[in-house]
């Protein structure tokens, strides 16, 4: 007979962790994710950005035009700002209490990107090893502390004189506890970099000895990372707490940056919606047209740069702006007292809305452009002109796929959906669920199956392939509509009039790993990078890593996928045997569960801006030239790596 245990729930099961102790143990909370620095997006990159946002605000209100910063080889980051320094009273509670700090006051920090008093802390608790000098007037104070615990300390009473100048120096080492074998990927940094310059102009910040400054703004950034010539030279203008660059090329999808109080937005958010709309808005209006949005931003290419006052960021790291209102403040009376209403409720002062804020920007200045440079007005209508008939060609075609797919259920075949989309709606209610959700991109019913019966059916829906799809580098965009996977994938995705209407968080390609699998997740990402590229700039689409090897004897099995860990595992598990896995239905669905859970293995697929969609494609998917040989021949596994080993 089973028993059960009973867990008493009283006084004694409420605690309270310590600031440094509930970072190390929620790291998520605080910088997104963990990660060994392979992706842009991994947490070493958020401390190192943390630490340069405070840098950057300093300069943002006339303090220090220098910024220092050093990556070692070894994993300490150095950074070195000449602003006012913190208060040197201060120091050690600045960079270790929680919700401490001075950008509560907006007299101090107008338009900071950091206003929840954490930023440093969480590098404080997550590094190895964290050093904090200050200088004030001559005198400095310092800090010093290991996984965030306090080790050493000058405080300002011991009165120590210094010929430095004002400004704070971090010196710190992301912790190997936290984010393994780390390693700092230099392009990732040297392009933080380069866009607090652009975004701040006459900001320099010195790099591992090596200068950037950007004289041109956020024309700079657009110029410095056009994969193709545009069709008319970019527009540039400015305002008041606003910047846009506009122009068009001949790629699919939108390519827009967007950024807050200098800090890159890559998730977009509020600013990023209101000049998509802008655009589409003004457009119509100047050509007196009912042009569709999606034709006006077809193949678009711009920024755009705003500062508000108390930005409300979704997530600590800031990379998707929630804020309605350019800012919100308290009514105060003379005494400093909050004012109430007739409800009791605090009196909000408020600014126009963001949206507004961009749109009436937009439209008088854009419009006043389009007037003064009429030689760019023919070469912007013809595009969209050439985007419209494209579209509404294309989209007959895919009406009657998708209606002879629907008289042959083929959908239900196709899709199996999660019960967060079983409704088919995304709304404010459940897109926090929706971050969740992902989607696997299988071949054949062997691997869909395994897939399905491990999945997690809440959140994880299966899209199954029928054999290789359509190499669409290789064929019209005609021909591509007509081809019925595809536009059953599409649909069940959710993007085929809108991008923002994607259904699934994650988009992960999951193949056999042999020659036909990788063929096929070639022909996938051919087809996202040509027509869906913002899926990828996005951060949308992965590669699902599944085992190649199985390590086992009587009391413990190994999953490894590599060469590497397969030759760690046979060392380590004695009389054993090894399994070499060729497809996904050869694994079980016992055994996949675990691959697709918490420890799922994801390889992110990236793009840049400044990487030519159309010379990747003729790379990998054009004629087979002799560069391409000479690549794949330097890349090729010895089959020894690959073999079974039975010991």
């Amino acid at each position: 007979m089973a028993t059960e245990t009973v867990t008493n729930y009283n006084e004694d099961s409420i605690k309270t962790l310590e600031d440094v102790v509930h970072i190390r143990k929620r790291p998520g909370m605080y910088i997104g994710r963990l990660g060994d620095g392979s992706n842009a997006g991994d947490g070493i990159y958020v401390l190192l950005k943390e630490v340069i946002d405070n840098c950057i605000d300093e300069f943002a209100m006339g303090y220090g035009k220098n910024v220092i910063v050093k990556v070692g080889e070894d994993g300490e980051v150095c950074v070195r700002d000449f602003g006012r320094g913190i208060p040197l009273g201060k120091l050690t509670l600045a960079v270790s209490k929680l919700n401490t700090g001075a950008k509560y006051d907006t007299k101090v920090f107008q338009k900071s990107v950091g206003l929840n008093g954490v930023g440093t802390k969480a590098v404080n608790a997550l590094s190895e090893r964290f050093h904090i000098e200050s200088y004030r007037d001559g005198k400095m104070a310092s800090a010093s502390f290991e996984r965030g615990r306090l080790k050493a300390e000058v405080t300002d009473a011991e009165n120590i004189a210094t010929k430095e100048k004002n400004g704070t120096l971090v010196r710190f080492t992301p912790d190997p506890d936290m984010f393994g074998k780390f390693r700092f990927n230099m392009e990732y940094v040297e392009k933080m970099v380069k866009n607090y310059c652009y975004l701040n102009k006459g900001l320099t910040i010195n790099l591992n000895g090596t200068a950037y400054i950007s004289k041109n703004g956020l024309l700079d950034i657009v110029n410095d990372n056009l994969s193709e010539e545009p069709l008319y030279p970019p527009v540039h203008l400015s305002g008041e707490d606003i910047e846009i660059v506009l122009t068009h090329g001949n790629d699919y999808g939108e390519n827009i940056a967007s950024f807050v109080n200098g800090q890159n937005t890559r998730d977009g958010g509020t600013h990023l919606a209101a000049f998509r709309e802008a655009i589409a808005k003004t457009l119509k209006e100047f050509f007196k047209k009912d042009y569709a949005p999606e034709d006006i931003r077809q193949g678009v290419i711009g920024a755009i740069s705003i500062r508000i006052q108390e930005p409300n960021f979704e997530g600590q790291t800031k990379t998707k702006l929630g804020s309605t209102y350019t800012y919100e403040t308290e009514v105060l009376d003379e005494e400093g007292n909050p004012v109430k209403d007739e409800n009791g409720a605090t009196k909000i002062d408020r600014g126009p809305t963001i949206r507004a804020f961009v749109n009436d920007f937009i439209k008088t200045n854009l419009d006043n452009y389009l007037h003064i440079h009429k030689e760019i007005v023919p070469v912007l209508q013809a595009k969209i002109i050439a985007s419209e008939t494209e579209r509404k060609e294309i989209s007959g075609i895919q009406k009657k796929t998708r209606e002879k797919n629907k008289r042959n259920n083929i959908y239900n075949k196709k899709l199996r959906d999660c019960k967060l989309h079983l409704t088919d709606k995304v709304t404010e209610k459940n897109r926090d669920e929706i971050e969740l959700t992902s989607i696997f991109i299988t071949e054949g019913d062997s691997a869909s199956g395994t897939i399905t019966k491990a999945r997690n059916a809440q959140t994880q829906a299966v899209f199954s392939l029928r054999g290789k799809p359509i190499n669409c580098y290789k064929e019209s965009r005609k021909k591509v509509a007509e081809n019925e996977e595809l536009n059953l994938l599409l649909n069940a995705l959710g993007v085929e009039d809108d991008i923002a209407n994607l259904r699934y968080n994650r988009i992960i390609v999951a193949t056999d790993a042999d020659d036909d699998g990788m063929h096929i997740r070639m022909l996938v990402l051919t087809f996202f990078m040509k027509y869906y590229p913002e899926l990828i700039r996005n951060g949308h689409v992965y590669i699902l890593q599944t085992p190649l090897f199985r390590v086992r004897n009587k009391k413990e099995t190994l999953y490894c996928f590599d060469s590497a860990e397969k030759l760690s595992a046979l060392k380590k598990l004695k009389n054993s045997e090894t399994t070499r896995f060729k497809g996904l239905g050869e694994i079980s669905s016992d055994e996949f569960k675990s691959f697709i859970g918490e420890a799922m293995r994801l390889d992110p697929v990236t793009l840049s801006d400044e990487e030519s969609i159309a010379e990747i494609m003729e790379f990998y998917m054009g004629d087979n030239t002799i560069e391409r040989q000479t690549f794949i021949r330097g890349n090729l596994r010895s089959e020894v790596e690959l073999e079974d080993v039975n010991i």
